[in-house]
């Protein structure tokens, strides 16, 4: 078995910070996407923003489990190093397999969101091709 080092843990930062990054600014999308549509809803209740409403409570909610396992990730990588330093290898071995199942989950997470925001537009371009045939 190879050894774990400080630099291992360490490599994970910077990919960890980028896509941290990422799942914010989609979180800041839906945000902005959400007030707007509130805004709509106000106006007329469609079904079709509706439909929208749902889609966006569900790509928000998988966004926050991304960004909470993409932190907790962070965070074990962290609690790595430390145990690394203070010489208890087999518990960093453990903690830090840990951290990179919780970056894979974050990333599956991730993956799944990606389906369902093509999935919505998807609908949205079906209901526009439908306004212009009308």
């Amino acid at each position: 078995m190879q050894e774990l080092t400080l630099t291992t843990p360490a490599l994970l930062f910077s990919a960890i910070s980028l896509i941290m990054l990422a799942y914010t600014n989609r979180f800041l999308a839906y945000a902005a996407i959400i007030r707007n549509l509130s805004d709509k809803y106000i106006e007329r209740k469609e079904a079709v923003l509706i439909r929208q409403i749902n889609n966006l409570k569900l790509r928000l909610n998988l966004t926050r489990w991304m960004q909470i396992l993409g932190i907790s990730s962070l965070l074990l990588c962290v609690l790595t190093m430390f145990l690394i330093y203070i010489d208890l290898h087999n518990a960093a071995v453990w903690i830090f397999g840990l951290a990179l199942l919780l970056l894979i989950l974050s990333l599956a997470f991730l993956i799944r969101e990606i389906q369902i925001s093509a999935l919505a537009l998807e609908h949205h371009l079906s209901d526009m091709e439908k306004q212009i045939d009308s």
